[in-house]
């Protein structure tokens, strides 16, 4: 968790504008009840507004170790960046002057509901800066291109007995994640923690999204601090891992007036070797299963069922 959002240049780069929508936002959901909808973005447009900041050598609240190298990315105001669910996802920005896909890397305790707040060069990919505040559309981006495989760091003063981790290049929000078989619970700020510890390691680590893919990496090194990259991927590119197959249903015999047809069962999935390492010479095993879902589906059914 990072308290750079209050003393960013962004606030004064925008204006008293952005504080003063900050606070009628937050005035607003007082007078509704004090609490909004927490739930990240969907594949459904919304409308909203977008403002801009820096991030001032921050990294934000969702504890990526740095921006996207490309420098977009946005935060989100509390209802959607929904205790960190959000994090790592991608969403579509359109504006007056075009389309701009930004990576969730932030919160912005006080933006509303439909307030984004992009980062200064994807702001000026869809209007012009000197307005501060612009008009936008927005939806989430279903099993978004990654810039590499997935990604898991263990955080600085992890142990056996204690273990956090936070995992990047997923694309699509995450549900869970099992660590030794040991389930994890995602703090707000992105790390994903078992209070017992989950032993000494090498460890096995299981992710799924909101859509109920899954990949399984092996081989993670209990070592604070460094980012350990795996081959395995929950979206986009070759080297994804293959939908599940359905198994045949069998013929029907002459001599029998109806057949069963068994479905395909949900554990069939389909299986690919890679490796995680953290330094030259270590090369653990991954593997990754995906099994079918309609990603906007899937995730309305989440979000309705948490609201």
């Amino acid at each position: 968790m990072t308290a750079h959002r209050l003393l960013t240049p962004r606030w004064l780069a925008t204006g008293g504008a952005v504080v003063l929508a900050g606070v009628l936002g937050v005035a607003l959901l007082l007078q509704n009840g004090g609490s909004a909808c927490a739930a990240p973005p969907t594949t459904t447009a919304k409308t909203g507004k977008a403002t801009f900041y820096d991030l001032g050598g921050g990294t934000g609240n969702c504890s990526f170790p740095s921006a996207p190298a490309d420098d977009l990315f946005v935060a989100l105001g509390a209802a959607e960046y929904a205790d960190a669910a959000a994090c790592g996802s991608y969403l579509d920005v359109t504006g007056p002057k075009g389309k701009v896909r930004v990576k969730v890397t932030d919160s912005c305790p006080p933006c509303a509901p439909g307030h984004l707040d992009l980062s200064r060069t994807a702001f000026k990919k869809i209007g012009n800066e000197v307005d501060g505040i612009i008009k936008v559309k927005y939806k989430l981006v279903p099993r978004a291109a990654t810039p590499g495989p997935v990604t898991v760091r263990v955080k600085e003063g992890s142990s056996r007995f204690w273990l956090a981790v936070l995992i990047d290049n997923h694309a699509s929000p995450l549900a869970s994640v099992k660590v030794a078989g040991k389930t994890a619970k995602r703090a707000d700020f992105n790390y994903w923690i078992i209070d017992g510890g989950a032993g000494a390691g090498p460890f096995s680590i299981r992710i799924t999204d909101v859509n109920g893919r899954t990949t399984t990496a092996t081989g993670v090194k209990l070592t604070p601090g460094k980012t350990q990259k795996t081959s395995v991927r929950l979206t986009g590119g070759a080297a994804a891992a293959a939908p599940a197959k359905k198994k045949k249903a069998p013929r029907a015999k002459p001599s029998v007036s109806a057949s069963a047809t068994p479905s395909a069962s949900a554990s069939a999935v389909a299986s690919a070797s890679a490796s995680a390492s953290v330094e030259p010479g270590s090369e653990p095993a991954e593997s990754a299963e995906v099994p079918p879902a309609d990603d906007g589906v899937a995730l309305a059914a989440g979000a309705s069922k948490r609201c």
